[in-house]
């Protein structure tokens, strides 16, 4: 079992539960429909990805090599992706205009195919028994 993986994912998890919540019940009267929706996005990327840190921080078929570099990718790609999105989603609200970082959002989504294709390829290198 791996600590890191496991207290990061249940980071991620928790913190995707608190800003539903906010978001729900904060954010639905105060920013449009479009950016609620966007908004969600950002929850449930970080949600799939809290469960994905739980499961390889419970496995032992990932090499250790690996495993750091899918730590890396996965990590930058959540924060890059969902804090992006995030911010943009309540671009309306602050006097700083986040669409200058919109092509984060693209860069960390790229981060977590690249994380899930280096997963994909280390399960295929596996021994079958």
């Amino acid at each position: 079992m791996s600590r890191r993986y496991l207290i990061t994912g249940a980071s991620f998890g928790l913190t995707a539960v608190i800003l539903g919540a906010f978001a729900a019940h904060g954010l639905k009267s105060i920013i449009s429909g479009d950016a609620l929706e966007s908004f969600e996005t950002g929850i449930r990327f970080q949600m799939y990805h809290a469960f994905l840190f739980m499961i390889i921080g419970a496995s032992s078929k990932i090499l250790k090599k690996i495993q750091n570099w899918i730590f890396f990718l996965l990590l930058t790609g959540v924060l890059f992706f969902s804090g992006s999105i995030y911010l943009l989603a309540t671009n309306a609200l602050t006097s700083f205009d986040y669409t200058s970082i919109a092509l984060v959002t693209p860069l960390g989504g790229s981060l977590l195919i690249i994380a899930w294709a280096v997963l994909l390829l280390n399960f295929i290198k596996l021994k079958s028994k």
